[in-house]
């Protein structure tokens, strides 16, 4: 059987169609059972409780991914196999926990047989189920309608549909769980600290910036030679000038004596007063580092001085500094 490169495009683009279809079928019926499912949820967090997640074969991969995503967005959740549920793990669980049970008919029996034990510990039950009717449903606080009218399989066997509108609803639950909290982009980065995340959203400018002792800091008396021979020695694109209050007078840059070396005879042996950026970009020292990414691109310059609360210098940041701490 040989089948044409449009055959293959044309059979993915059926499989995606049919899946977005149950996807608006799911938007199409959202109704106060899910505000209730959020409700719970919410409350579990209140009292510092956990979600337990359960499911079997593809449900349960399923379960492990809603797991994931409760869990990095600050609602602490734990998977639980229901045959290992039966042999010792339903020590995971505990007095006020939420259980999400993940089973699209309702009657997977490995599920069920954990259920009486549930009852028993006093745990709410919120259900993922496409049979309203099941066994799980009714046993549920709160039933989550995850039916399809067509699996994207083509011989209607592989969950597929299925599948993805349980993922896509779990996702709506952590999101709306998300937002009604008030979780905020920081909160996010606190447990995301080790990818470009946790560096983009938890790191200062005063954690990356050159301090005083890297610095380039000169008198705008100074000459250019003497301000040029100082950026060589603390390998630095630009000198910071300092006037005799500590305050900054501006700044000048290998740029800077480029266009005036052109332009400006014997400019090597003037005062830099003369040739400083009186108002140089700069940022503070509290602001997030990603910050300083838009502020270089916004300005299309290559160093932003670092000042403290009462507007002193105290750090640079080049551009090269966003790619070592690998902001860029």
């Amino acid at each position: 059987m040989s089948f044409r490169v449009m055959d293959y495009l044309e059979k993915a683009a059926r499989v995606l169609e049919l899946e977005i279809t149950e996807l608006r079928r799911l938007q199409a019926r959202l109704d106060e059972s899910f505000s209730q499912a959020v409700e719970i949820l919410r409350s579990c967090m209140e009292r510092r409780s956990k979600v337990v997640v359960c499911g079997v074969g593809k449900s349960g991969c399923i379960g492990e991914k809603i797991a994931a995503t409760l869990t990095s967005t600050g609602c602490p959740a734990v998977v639980l196999g229901p045959v290992n549920a039966l042999h010792g793990d339903l020590g995971v669980v505990t007095d006020g926990d939420v259980v999400l049970a993940l089973s699209y008919s309702g009657e997977t029996e490995e599920l069920l047989a954990v259920l009486p034990a549930l009852k028993r510990m006093g745990v709410q039950l919120i259900s993922m189920t496409g049979n309203g009717a099941s066994t799980l449903a009714q046993n549920s606080a709160v039933v989550l309608d995850v039916n399809v009218e067509r699996e994207a399989c083509p011989l209607e066997l592989a969950p597929t549909s299925s599948t993805t509108v349980m993922l896509a609803l779990g996702d709506a639950l952590a999101m709306v769980l998300l937002d009604v909290r008030g979780f905020t982009r920081e909160d996010f980065a606190r447990f995301h600290p080790g990818g470009h995340l946790g560096r983009t959203l938890l790191l200062r400018v005063k954690e990356i910036m050159r301090g005083t002792e890297q610095m380039a800091i000169v008198s705008p008396d100074m000459r250019v030679r003497e301000v040029l021979s100082a950026m060589t020695a603390h390998k630095a694109g630009a000198a910071v000038a300092i006037d005799a209050q500590g305050c900054m007078a501006g700044i000048f840059t290998h740029g800077d004596f480029a266009r005036y070396f052109q332009t400006v005879p014997g400019v090597a042996e003037l005062a830099v007063s003369g040739f400083l950026t009186r108002r140089p970009v700069s940022v503070e020292a509290e602001r997030l580092a990603a910050d300083v990414l838009r502020i270089l691109e916004q300005n299309r310059v290559d160093e932003v001085v670092v000042l403290d609360a009462q507007g002193h210098p105290v750090g640079l940041v080049d551009s090269q500094d966003l790619a070592r701490w690998r902001l860029v």
